[in-house]
């Protein structure tokens, strides 16, 4: 083989290995397939931390509980058990007074008007005589008070000079009076002259103006 040919033969064998190795997949080529970027993954950065926005949250302020209120105090004792109490009758109501209590001016002078006035009468007609001088002491046309009211000039018959004349307060009739007169200023029974502000005897003309409210034993009452 000439010179010429020589070189050109190698020259051929030359190409022809250079080829192979461009075209064969595999290990010859020396590159690791792993190495190589796959189309749309080079934008990912799995070794960046994944930030997670930050959710604002709001502070829950809890309100002290407001304190409970005091359970009202119940009033206790005679009067307040008299108050809640429902009599059968009158007599039930004026019995079931304390005769050892306490008594007040008022009571005093309105026990007086039902002492002097009324002693004889039933219970129904004391109770009334009572209620005259409490709805007068109301109307605004007589004394705001009891004892004014039954001491007013001209009013009573058994009041001298203003006064209220003594009583014997050993009398079971005074007793009677003074638990009628308590019956009276508690409204614990209902009289049947509830509204009258006028009372006379019977056979006696009543005033002019006025109208007849109930007839209780030797009385009759008006407004």
């Amino acid at each position: 083989m000439t010179l010429i040919s020589r070189v050109a033969s190698f020259a051929a064998m030359t190409l022809t290995a250079a080829g192979l190795l461009t075209t064969s997949p595999g290990w010859a080529t020396g590159l690791d397939q792993s190495l190589i970027a796959a189309p749309g993954l080079a934008t990912i950065n799995t070794l960046a931390p994944h930030m997670v926005p930050a959710v604002e949250t709001t502070a829950t302020v809890v309100e002290p509980a407001a304190p409970e209120a005091p359970a009202p105090t119940e009033q206790t004792g005679p009067q307040a058990d008299q108050d809640d109490q429902d009599f059968a009758t009158l007599a039930d109501a004026v019995a079931a007074q304390d005769a050892s209590a306490e008594m007040d001016e008022a009571t005093r002078c309105l026990a007086g008007a039902i002492y002097f006035e009324a002693k004889g009468e039933p219970l129904t007609g004391q109770l009334a005589v009572a209620e005259v001088v409490i709805n007068r002491a109301k109307s605004g046309r007589f004394p705001t008070d009891l004892c004014s009211v039954i001491k007013q000039r001209g009013q009573f018959g058994f009041v001298r000079d203003g006064r209220i004349p003594a009583i014997d307060q050993g009398r079971t009739s005074w007793r009677t009076a003074v638990a009628v007169a308590r019956v009276a200023l508690a409204d614990m029974w209902d009289s049947a002259a509830s509204n009258a502000l006028y009372f006379n005897a019977h056979g006696r003309s009543p005033g002019a103006g006025i109208r007849k409210i109930a007839a209780i034993g030797n009385h009759v009452f008006y407004r």
